[in-house]
């Protein structure tokens, strides 16, 4: 399990894994070429994690815009999240959305609905 940490682009998010400190950071824009690839490490590490890692995590998500294939990815970072979860560790989702952006928060809501995640809802000023 290693440090994952990638600069934001005009079509990428911030991503920042650092497994020893339990902590997931994404944020930005999210429509990248090839979604899979791009969001790969961070999901095999989240699988790593489950089995290996500390008993807590904590995973902050920013996210202003993200594509359809984005959006699977996303979901399966979150189904990673429920496995570390249902082995026991404990688990705190941040879903950041911007004042008044309701279709952001809807997602993070569907989100939290299909997996039986808490996700902990903070409405952040526009930038």
């Amino acid at each position: 399990m290693e440090k994952v940490f990638i600069e934001p682009t005009r079509t990428t998010p911030l991503v920042n894994f650092d497994p020893d400190e339990g902590i997931l950071e994404m944020k930005g824009r999210s429509s990248p070429e090839n979604s899979i690839e791009f969001y790969q490490k961070v999901l095999d590490n989240l699988d790593e994690y489950a089995f290996s890692g500390g008993d807590q995590f904590t995973a902050n998500i920013a996210f202003e815009y993200f594509n359809t294939s984005s959006s699977k990815c996303l979901f399966d970072v979150f189904k990673r999240l429920s496995k570390i979860e249902d082995s026991g560790k404990t688990i705190t989702i941040n879903w950041y959305y911007e004042e008044g952006d309701d279709d952001m928060m809807e997602a993070g809501e569907d989100y939290s609905d299909l997996l039986d995640l808490d996700f902990n809802f903070r409405e952040i000023e526009e930038d």
